[in-house]
């Protein structure tokens, strides 16, 4: 009876943008699981239907998605005016992709299959509290 609840404090919201529904659902866990809402979006075009209602804190963005993809993604935010901080986590590793990206305004950029989610959860937790 004694119980505090401190459910007033709102949960910091990801949006998570990746077509590979395993690792769309390990990402979802994994930020659940740290005390994030999240929200996954299937492909490029959901993504920014769901930002035209939704405000969120951070983006996880693949760059090879259906409909659109990232860097079209990252180009239409950019159009809006959109300052919610994106995180690419793309298994391309070209230094042409990643300067693009962050030249588009990607605020960082993983290779998906060379960094494990949790490093990738930390740094979303890095970037939330800048």
């Amino acid at each position: 009876m004694n119980e505090i609840k401190i459910e007033n404090q709102e949960k910091s919201k990801i949006l998570i943008v990746e077509d590979e529904k395993p690792m769309a659902r390990a990402l979802e866990i994994k930020l659940s699981n740290s005390g994030y809402t999240a929200k996954v979006a299937y492909d490029g075009q959901k993504a920014l239907d769901i930002l035209a209602l939704e405000k969120f804190d951070v983006i996880l963005l693949d760059l090879v998605t259906p409909r659109k993809d990232g860097f079209d993604v990252l180009k239409e935010l950019k159009e809006r005016g959109d300052k919610t901080p994106v995180i690419i986590s793309s298994n391309l590793s070209q230094p042409e992709d990643i300067k693009r990206a962050k030249d588009l305004g990607a605020r960082d950029y993983f290779v998906k299959s060379n960094t494990p989610i949790s490093v990738v959860v930390e740094h979303v937790k890095d970037v939330l509290a800048e």
